[in-house]
């Protein structure tokens, strides 16, 4: 393995190390000035972002900036700012450098934004070239949680799979698990959060910049099995071109749920061809408290520090980083699982390096390479010995290699502009404690993804092949309990070998009069997990005892989804209808049977299963009497699998199908904000209906109406910008039960909090 790492890594570096002499002066300079549209004084603290090229940038106090290595091309910039219209806008580059003249909007819309051609001309909305959703700024700060799917489970669509405070991962559309991607600055995490609902996301988002979702044939590069949605934390950790001077910011906030606290600290500074980023974070909290009293063993202390190093040069850049994830939390007891809860121990070392070389070529754009290597350690302490010596239950080892090759083109035929590339991933992973052998995954894939615009219509198409090799050479303890009991064909466990194409396509049309309409495609792939297929043996974090299934055959899904929007000065509205057909859906079934071995807990066995998963999403803001703007979204979600005729026979259960469990009910949010200069003072309703469709052996849960309050200010001074919020979630200490909870049957969700947030950005 470390033989592997150090000649991919040789290799990068020797191929930049040739660079200097074939690539001087193939890139340019853009630089320019923000200013405010209606008293064309200078913007500073604006964040840039040119989105093809992954450049970012931060104006100075004069509202001046510049980004270097820039190839010739025609790019977007995104142009971001609290109190400002998100502004994207097309230019190109030639044989010369670029100078620009921002002129930003003020607005008291949250999610308004504009795409500017030319100078003056504006059409409204923007298309799916770019990611569905990017959350930054005021918005960012309002919904800010402790855990990324906190952070984002007030967007429609978006809930949250949680067991106490720290494990909580995205659910998007009823999907979760391996089907939503988690990334950060474009990376795996490499993590084993998607296996079970104890384990946590090993990224914080309260340093990040920004955080992009995205779907489509984009969300091919980064692995064929997304069918949920791809989530990237952007921190920019290694810099893709020099800043022009020292900038960064600092935030510390507290919370009165948990009497929890975290800060944050981002610095990026230039030295001669060198750009320096650092990122230091920490939180802790102690239990949780409830509107029933506190939850226990909820605490959490975690800590997310980064530094990295980029050398910049006219024909690219090449960085490297290192990441440090500490984490140590609790899961709360269950009469099922363990009485006293148990504690997790939790690390990661992650190294990361890029290069990005800039090509003089009429057809090549540029070539971009990324390596990065993961050591992950995970240990569940079930309380002490007679000795006092913590009891390690569970330990989970994950080694993760990643190398991914990609080119970009320039117009091509018909297509505009478009990338291919190769991936590869090489996974080493141990569980201890367990009757699950070791095992290893080799993967490896490639794709084509490419764009073209007809004047109003947008279309974009993706192609990936994947080839999956995943292997054990052991047999666990507990396998003859999955053969007895009829759940598992082979009476051996086999390596398995899967290699399948998957596809997307989406195409948006500007209707005019603020108004598009489209839609998306996507034919995914999904070979079964490591866990899916080898788990063995008691979990107690997880209340259950976990049996996988090496005759696993993959999932395969087609997604649809259609839209359409509309978006003026005063009024953005947004209506998704989207239907998952899935012809083998993956996941733990629940089969109410007490484990021979440990009879306090329940067998959990891996399946596979036709499913269907259908429904909508509404989100929609006005602006009225020029200072009030009245937010409201809903989604919904219906999910259910087909019921075989054994298990017909074996249940008694008549019906063809029945509903998938862990799906979250029908949900809406409403808010009303006041907003004027640098401040804004609002409330927001949460509502979600009761969840009767459950699968098998789940529990109900109760619907239920949430009161929250936020407020925001912002004040500029000297060299600084000052943010403060404040948010107050569950106002009126209201009862109430998250129905992808573990512990729902056990204990509520957290009642009323205060949170205090301060940022400033130098």
């Amino acid at each position: 393995m470390k033989k592997f790492f150090n000649f991919v890594l040789l290799l990068l570096v020797s191929i930049v190390g040739t660079l200097p002499a074939v690539g001087q002066s193939t890139s340019f300079i853009l630089n320019g000035r923000v200013i405010d549209a209606e008293t064309s004084e200078g913007v500073p603290f604006a964040y840039l972002h040119i989105e093809e090229l992954n450049r970012t940038s931060t104006t100075n106090v004069e509202g001046e900036f510049e980004i270097r290595n820039i190839p010739k091309g025609t790019f977007t910039l995104t142009t971001h700012r609290i109190g400002f219209r998100t502004q994207s806008r097309t230019f190109s580059v030639e044989d010369t450098s670029v100078t620009l003249e921002i002129k930003f909007s003020p607005t008291v819309l949250s999610t308004q934004s504009i795409e500017v051609i030319g100078e003056k001309n504006e059409l409204n909305g923007s298309g799916l070239e770019h990611a569905s959703k990017n959350i930054f700024g005021s918005e960012l700060r309002r919904n800010l949680g402790s855990t990324l799917s906190q952070t984002l489970t007030n967007l429609p669509g978006f809930d949250q799979r949680t067991n106490g405070s720290a494990p909580g991962r995205p659910v998007i559309r009823g999907l979760g698990g391996e089907r939503i991607v988690i990334l950060q600055d474009g990376i795996s995490t490499g993590d084993i959060s998607a296996q079970s609902s104890d384990h946590a996301v090993t990224t914080d988002p309260s340093s990040a910049d920004e955080i992009e979702i995205a779907r489509g044939p984009a969300a091919l590069a980064y692995g064929s099995n997304a069918i949920g949605g791809v989530v990237n934390i952007v921190k920019n950790q290694i810099s893709t071109t020099l800043p022009s001077s020292l900038n960064g910011s600092f935030s510390v906030s507290g919370e009165t749920v948990n009497r929890g606290g975290s800060g944050a600290l981002n610095i990026q500074a230039p030295y001669k061809d060198f750009a320096v980023q650092m990122d230091l974070s920490g939180r802790l909290a102690a239990d949780t408290r409830t509107p029933l009293g506190p939850t226990d063993n909820t605490f959490f202390q975690t800590t997310n520090d980064g530094l990295g190093l980029s050398y910049i040069q006219p024909w690219g850049y090449i960085g490297a980083s290192g990441t440090l994830y500490l984490s140590t939390y609790g899961i709360p007891p269950d009469p099922n699982g363990h009485a006293e809860g148990v504690d997790i121990e939790m690390q990661k070392l992650q190294y990361d390096a890029k290069s990005e070389i800039i090509l003089q070529n009429e057809l090549f754009k540029m070539i971009e390479a990324e390596l990065s290597f993961k050591d992950y350690n995970h240990k569940e302490i079930e309380g002490e010995n007679a000795q006092g010596t913590p009891v390690v239950g569970t330990e989970f080892n994950l080694l993760t290699t990643n190398f991914n090759l990609r080119i970009k083109h320039r117009e091509l035929g018909f297509f505009d502009r478009g990338s291919l590339g190769l991936t590869s991933e090489y996974e080493n992973y141990e569980v201890f404690g367990t009757g699950t052998p070791p095992s290893k995954s080799i993967k490896a894939g490639a794709y084509l993804i490419e764009e073209a615009d007809f004047d109003a219509l947008h279309l974009e198409a993706g192609l990936r092949f994947d080839l999956v090799k995943n292997k054990t050479d052991e047999t666990g303890l507990f396998y003859p309990v999955g053969v007895s009991r009829g759940a598992i064909d082979s009476t051996f466990y086999k390596n398995r070998t899967f290699a399948a194409l998957a596809s997307s396509f989406a195409a948006i049309y500007q209707l005019g009069g603020g108004f598009s309409a489209g839609g998306s495609f996507i034919h995914s792939f999904r070979a079964p997990s490591l866990e899916e297929l080898y788990s063995e043996g008691p979990h107690l974090a997880s209340y259950s005892f976990e049996i996988g299934n090496p005759d696993l055959d993959p999932e395969r899904a087609l997604a649809k989804e259609v839209f359409i929007r509309f978006n003026q000065k005063k009024l953005n509205a947004d209506i998704t209808l989207f239907h998952n057909n899935f012809s083998n859906y993956l996941y733990a079934r629940n089969t109410g049977q007490q484990n021979p071995q440990r009879p306090s807990l329940t067998d959990y066995q891996f399946v596979g299963t036709k499913a269907v998963l259908y429904g909508a999403e509404f989100s929609g803001e006005v602006q009225f009497l020029e200072n009030f703007v009245l937010n409201a979204s809903l989604s919904y979600t219906l999910a259910e699998r087909t019921v075989s005729k054994q298990e017909q026979a074996n249940s008694g259960y008549t019906n063809d199908t029945r509903p998938l469990p862990q799906i979250p009910p029908f949900k809406t949010k409403t808010s009303l904000k006041f907003a004027k200069n640098s401040f804004e003072l609002g409330t927001r309703v949460r509502y979600s209906s009761q969840q009767n469709r459950t699968g098998e052996f789940e529990t109900p849960t109760e619907g239920y109406a949430l009161l929250d309050a936020f407020s925001q200010y912002r004040l500029e001074g000297g060299n600084l910008l000052h943010t403060f919020s404040m948010n107050v979630n569950n106002l009126l200490n209201t009862e109430y039960y998250n129905h992808l909870s573990r512990i729902k049957d056990l204990r509520p969700e957290p009642g009323i909090n205060i949170n205090l947030l301060y940022r400033v950005y130098f």
